[in-house]
């Protein structure tokens, strides 16, 4: 049977932090930074993506949104990864100088931003249809109905599924690893190896994992609750207040 030795964490690993312990408290700071940075590019860009796939006399804008969804949906997130570390630099010599943090920051916000796009779209068009036309009667133009109307409703509804892509992409932010991030996955990997403790760095590290999906969780049910519009229902394109 294995002994676990957790005194491991507070043995100093040289370099300039003093244990274990804060090397992985400060990967878990590098890993929360990717995902929320990641997030709020990610909820931006896919509520325009998301918006624009549902304008009714725009086919073009339609079509891009549409062709944005497959393209960032339909390739693995680590190739992305690789993508924007090695070729988009390259392509474009300006963001030559940018950091590994930034291109992974892009690389987690585009990924998840189109599936962002597709529950808002379906959170727009699972709206009864006399909310826009209401928007319209009382003199409002497409910004504003989708401003003042729509889009209030449609976040409301797809609060679960954004909880679930808020969770996930704090998980996925483990890919970053593969372009030198100090984040979770790459402490346990790297402290594992000099310290031989494989099993008790990675059980460390998925404890941090769990800690953060459930606080994500639970704060997400707090901001549903907040939220929450008694009495509206959508069911087949009719609803109420």
């Amino acid at each position: 049977m294995r002994n676990w030795d957790w005194q491991v964490f507070f043995e100093d690993p040289g370099g300039n932090i003093p244990t274990y312990w804060q090397w992985m408290l400060s990967a878990w700071g590098w890993t929360l930074s990717v995902s929320v940075c990641g997030l709020v590019l990610a909820l931006l860009v896919g509520s325009v993506i998301g918006t624009i796939r549902t304008l009714p006399d725009s086919p073009w804008l339609v079509r891009f949104g549409n062709a944005w969804v497959e393209l960032f949906r339909n390739i693995p997130l680590l190739v992305q990864i690789f993508l924007w570390y090695h070729v988009v630099p390259k392509l474009f010599p300006v963001m030559a100088g940018l950091p590994p943090f930034v291109l992974v920051v892009f690389a987690l916000g585009f990924f998840t931003s189109a599936r962002i796009a597709e529950q808002l779209r379906s959170g727009i068009q699972a709206l009864p249809r006399g909310q826009r036309y209401a928007g319209m009667a009382v003199g409002f133009t497409t910004v504003q109905y989708y401003r003042y109307v729509l889009l209030p409703m449609a976040y409301r509804i797809i609060i679960p599924p954004l909880t679930s892509e808020s969770m996930n992409i704090f998980k996925n932010s483990s890919v970053a690893f593969a372009v030198s991030i100090p984040e979770l996955i790459q402490f346990a990997m790297q402290a594992g190896e000099e310290t031989s403790r494989v099993t008790e760095m990675y059980a460390a590290v998925t404890v941090l994992y769990i800690i953060s999906a459930m606080v994500i969780n639970r704060f997400m049910a707090w901001v549903e609750k907040k939220v929450r519009v008694p009495g509206f229902v959508v069911a087949g394109g009719t609803g109420g207040h």
